[in-house]
């Protein structure tokens, strides 16, 4: 194990079993980083448990453990440290594996020099922006309170955020004002869980495919998209939040926060967001029986975009794949959840949904274990 001292540069560990590439890592990354350097699993957490590191650079192979697992134990016990794979037994597979468990990028040897740069770079913009959000989550619960002081905290966040937002090139579709707060809301709930990202991501995508078999405008579709993407939105505000103990009860219940919808809905209406994205994240725990909360709406009382919301992130609480979490298969969350037709769901949008799900039973178990988009 080696060091070089410096007390301003973030601290990167390099995680490597063969000493020609690790050394190469260390000549690119020095100028930039504080450096810190482990052969093996064991001796990277032991520096992981005694010292602070930003970023880890890690290969996939290890003499006495393999690398993805030892990425899972990392981005579990250290949720903040950044992770960029690099190794030289990488597959597509391995790709979206390491992804999956919170690897930040992927790199293959012989890597390029100017591509590890600008992977590394690139991710540790993203951890101050992290870093920037979960202090600020933390220590400001103004921030999901009502009025003029919660437009203050926000309008601070957003003012802020922007200065360490660089996004990687023109795009269009955040023209729109709503659109432009995807990122810093994309943000907050990565910093919040990765795995409450990942949820997010995959119910706007069984959303959208159930608006694909329904009548609903172009805005609707939108409003769908982002309401689905943003309807746990409001579990930011828990300062001990963990996606792989949030369960759903049978009783249709979240094992924490039943608040989380009208906090959400609060910070939909203060930031400006549209009536259908607050409508989403406020009422997607209504019942079509009447019995869910926080209103106890029934029927078409709940709006159409809510219901459908409800059918997606049911189903992927009884799919997702997490730590400590036991998920069903595709199939087996079909049966479960048809056992709720007129009760939870509305009958007639949870046929469609199944009707969607039964035909896409190849691609949903891939869907449901997938990183964020």
């Amino acid at each position: 194990m080696t060091t070089v001292a410096s007390v301003t540069q973030p601290t990167v560990l390099i995680i490597d079993d063969e000493a020609g590439p690790r050394d190469a890592l260390k000549v690119i990354l020095r100028p930039f980083f504080t450096i810190r350097s482990a052969e093996n699993a064991k001796s990277a957490l032991d520096v992981l448990n005694n010292e602070p590191i930003d970023l880890i650079t890690l290969d996939q192979r290890l003499p006495d453990r393999h690398g993805l697992d030892l990425l899972t134990d990392i981005k579990h016990n250290h949720p903040d440290v950044e992770v960029v794979i690099v190794t030289g037994y990488g597959s597509l597979k391995s790709a979206m594996e390491g992804i999956r468990q919170g690897a930040a990028g992927y790199l293959l040897k012989p890597f390029n020099v100017t591509e590890l740069i600008t992977l590394t770079q690139q991710t540790m913009d993203k951890k101050r922006r992290l870093d920037f959000l979960r202090r600020n989550l933390r220590s400001s619960p103004e921030l999901w309170g009502i009025g003029e002081e919660s437009i203050r905290a926000w309008d601070g966040i957003k003012s802020e955020y922007l200065t360490l937002y660089q996004p990687a090139g023109p795009n269009t579709v955040f023209q729109e004002e709503e659109m432009s707060l995807v990122p810093l809301l994309s943000d907050i709930l990565e910093a919040t869980d990765r795995h409450l990202l990942n949820h997010s991501s995959r119910v706007s995508f069984y959303a959208t495919l159930m608006a694909a078999r329904l009548n609903l405008t172009l805005n609707e579709q939108k409003f769908l998209a982002m309401g689905a993407f943003l309807h746990d939105i409001g579990k930011t505000s828990l300062s001990a939040y963990r996606f792989s103990v949030d369960q759903i009860l049978p009783s249709g219940e979240p094992i924490v926060c039943k608040e989380h919808c009208e906090r959400g809905a609060r910070l939909a209406t203060t930031l400006g967001l549209p009536k259908e994205v607050h409508d989403i994240i406020a009422y997607h725990h209504e019942r079509w029986d009447g019995y869910g909360y926080p209103y106890g709406l029934s029927g078409t009382d709940i709006p159409i975009l809510a219901r459908i919301v409800g059918i997606a992130q049911a189903f992927d609480h009884l799919t997702a794949d997490a730590p400590g979490r036991t998920c069903l298969s595709a199939e087996a969350a079909i049966q479960r959840i048809s056992l709720s037709s007129g009760s939870h769901f509305d009958p007639q949008l949870l046929d469609t949904f199944l009707e969607v799900a039964k035909q896409s039973t190849v691609s949903l178990p891939t869907m449901a274990a997938s990183p964020a988009a």
